[in-house]
């Protein structure tokens, strides 16, 4: 590594580290790099309206056509920018929303943030969505507007970091014990070496990279080589301070942000910057949220801390450095004692005090943190080396905050022991009960907000999803006796035995919601759902009870799977049901059965699209993260209703502090969570005008609960719904020899 920080040195290049490289400028729409042209202080009446922009942005897709859910989401943004509401917009799958929002995005002036939950949607956004609106409004504009993508600061290799890591520390690398092995141990020769090539290839790629953007990193390098790369924005001294502060990729790719017309960013940076006061995001007159039924829960993990002891023990070894033996010491005897309290307590949510020993390892490491950190002072820029020292000063911030936190048990936290059964690792947790109001607070203060998704109402309604965002919302009314007769009157019977949804249903135009400076708009979707699917219910089951697939539910999977032949996508509960499941149809046909865990998610998911007869099952991961349009998914099977198990701390406590307030938490928390996760698994049916299929939902509560069964019902497309088996069944044979 010393020749790489000569060439950096010894070059007379920029900045005092002397590494010469030029700072990347902005995206256009090709991808290139082109310097900023976005003028400052564009008059309004020399701009088109989002309408437009919208129209040309269409016109220049192959065989795109104007959607009226689409030019309606597209003016309500505008109006809502205008008059200074924020904006909740349920559009459903096929709307193109990412055009609706994208096009007035660039009516307004200053940089417009999207922000998103997946990679996915992006690297779509990205990659596609904004070089095809680019090209297409640079005439109408004059001008090709530009775009930037901004990440944490992790994402982005550290020149500071790589220079000062000469020294190799075997404390933090080699025998680095928080990444346990199978079989336990240090790492041997063979891993050290490894660990070696990818730091030396990272060295190779900082001279050549312009961006340091660890996606751009092909192939990609293990979490632990890139940790010994890149800072945590916790841990970095500020450019200021620092020797390649001038050079820094993650301070370019914020200046790049600051000079974009839209600015891609993800929920996690986000909420960070929100609870860090919105220093990160550059100011904006707008915020688009979309994947927006993901951000209350991305708050909620930014806003977690944990306690492990293998991070105070390896923060006592970097500090050791700067701090007196006994002080250093009395760190490791508070891991110690960390380490004790998690062994002896359960996993799971603590309710109460907190254990003694785990109340003991915490008021240890109150007290050995202030003492470190009272010893480590404050970071000088003439400290030898300030880099090192802000390391070591903010872990032991952040243990400090953490054990405080948990030793106050405030009402509003949850704190809870959790276990990885891979690798053993206990850690003590704590989050907050609930992040509406941070929300409230933090988030739509000074700008407009656009929060989207395929999936906001909930029983056909917004409020739910608007009060967890933050937003007052109006308590539902429950419907007068004339609006269920009017309900009951237009819903077309189905002489198969089920009936087709009354028309407006799940995926028309819902009911508007609204409250104090925000407004709803449901946009539907282009895909005739009553005609292109089925929802088939099979209440004959038994109610599901034990973990793992029923014989019952099992014999049921096995009949639709060999009436399509295959072609199906199965969402499952637990592994254990999906392995079941997978087993079954292993034994009994000889279709190509794919299982999550046997190999890579995106091999799997394109070894199904491509093998038109196999079979995907798996959990969770799946429920929304696969886009299979065409006839390699043409049956969705979905073992039991996606309630939060009883171990999840955080939906645990909810509940329980609802039932505590006289209320239902069941109905207030677990059922909106299975509302959502059931309606985007759902979801993966119809991606397309032409798809056909059928879901099947192998729980009978979906039809028989009266409760909470109709909500979770609307709360789904409008499928054509039956419960007969023989018509499910009918409908896949008939679909398998088209």
């Amino acid at each position: 590594m010393g020749d790489v920080a000569t060439r950096w040195r010894g070059g007379g290049g920029v900045g005092a580290g002397g590494y010469r490289r030029t700072v990347t400028p902005l995206r256009t729409a090709t991808g290139s790099a082109s310097p900023s042209s976005r003028p400052r202080g564009r008059r309004r009446g020399d701009r088109p309206s989002g309408a437009e922009l919208l129209a040309a942005a269409v016109g220049a897709v192959p065989g795109g056509a104007a959607r009226p859910g689409q030019q309606q989401m597209a003016e309500a943004i505008e109006e809502c920018v205008r008059d200074r509401e924020h904006l909740l917009v349920q559009a459903g799958t096929g709307t193109g929303k990412s055009l609706a929002y994208l096009a007035p995005a660039l009516t307004v002036d200053g940089p417009v943030v999207v922000s998103t939950a997946t990679l996915a949607l992006q690297s779509q956004l990205v990659e596609h969505d904004l070089p095809r609106l680019a090209d297409a409004v640079e005439p109408l504009l004059g001008r090709r507007p530009t775009f930037a993508v901004l990440k944490g600061r992790h994402h982005y290799l550290c020149l500071a970091r790589l220079d000062g890591s000469t020294e190799a520390e075997p404390e933090d690398t080699l025998f680095d014990a928080p990444a346990p092995r199978a079989g336990g141990g240090t790492k041997w020769l063979g891993e050290a070496g490894r660990l070696g090539r990818q730091v030396q290839r990272l060295r190779d790629w900082a001279m050549e990279t312009d961006t340091g953007d660890r996606d751009e990193l092909d192939p990609g390098v293990d979490e632990q080589a890139w940790r010994l790369v890149s800072m945590p924005a916790r841990e970095c001294v500020g450019a200021a301070r620092c020797a390649f502060g001038a050079e820094c990729f993650a301070e370019a790719s914020r200046a790049r942000a600051r000079e974009a017309d839209i600015v891609v960013t993800n929920h996690s940076l986000l909420a960070v910057d929100m609870l860090a006061g919105r220093h990160i995001v550059p100011p904006h007159r707008l915020l688009v949220v979309d994947e927006a039924h993901e951000l209350a829960d991305r708050v909620s993990s930014a806003a977690q801390a944990e306690l492990v002891p293998e991070l105070i023990d390896r923060s006592a070894r970097r500090a050791r450095p700067l701090l007196r033996p006994e002080t250093a010491d009395a760190l490791t005897a508070a891991g110690d004692a960390l380490a004790v309290g998690l062994a002896e307590a359960p996993v799971g949510r603590l309710t109460g005090e907190l254990p003694g020993p785990l109340r003991e390892a915490c008021t240890l490491l109150d007290a050995a943190t202030r003492a470190a950190l009272d010893a480590v002072g404050d970071v000088k820029a003439d400290d030898p080396d300030p880099v090192r020292k802000q390391q070591a000063k903010a872990v032991l911030d952040e243990l400090s905050t953490t054990a405080q936190r948990l030793l106050e048990e405030a009402d509003h936290d949850v704190a809870w022991v959790e276990r990885n059964d891979t690798t053993g690792r206990r850690a003590l947790v704590v989050a907050p009960l609930s992040v509406a109001g941070t929300l409230a607070t933090h988030l739509y203060e000074d700008r407009t907000v656009v929060a989207t998704s395929a999936t906001l109402t909930l029983g056909g309604r917004f409020d739910t999803v608007a009060r967890a965002l933050g937003l007052e919302a109006p308590a539902a009314a429950p419907p007068s006796p004339a609006a269920a007769a009017l309900a009951a009157s237009t819903a077309r019977p189905d002489p198969g035995g089920g009936h087709l949804p009354a028309a407006g249903g799940a995926a028309g135009p819902g009911p508007a919601t609204s409250g104090p400076g925000w407004r709803s708009l449901d946009v539907g979707s282009p895909f005739d759902y009553a005609r292109q699917g089925i929802l088939y219910v099979a209440a004959h089951l038994p109610r599901p009870s034990v973990s793992g697939l029923p014989d019952a539910a099992g014999e049921e999977l096995l009949a639709l799977v060999t009436a399509l032949g295959g072609r199906t996508l199965g969402l499952f509960s637990s592994r254990r049901a999906a392995q079941q499941a997978a087993e079954l149809l292993r034994a009994r046909t000889d279709l190509p059965v794919l299982l999550q865990g046997e190999e890579a998610l995106p091999l799997l998911v394109r070894r199904f699209r491509e093998e038109r007869s196999s079979c995907l099952f798996g959990v969770m991961s799946l429920w929304q993260g696969v886009d299979v349009p065409g006839d390699s998914c043409q049956l969705v099977v979905i073992d039991r209703l996606p309630f939060p198990r009883p171990d999840e701390p955080l939906a645990a406590a909810r509940a329980a502090a609802v039932d505590a307030n006289g209320g239902s938490g069941f109905a207030a928390v677990s059922v909106p969570i299975a509302a959502v996760r059931l309606a985007q698994g759902v979801g993966r049916l119809i991606r397309a005008t032409g798809d056909r299929g059928v879901v099947a939902v192998l729980d009978s509560r979906l039809e028989t609960a009266r409760g909470y069964g109709p909500f979770l019902r609307r709360s789904l497309p409008p499928f054509w719904y039956t419960t007969r088996p023989e018509v499910a069944r009918g409908a896949l044979t008939r679909l398998a020899a088209s």
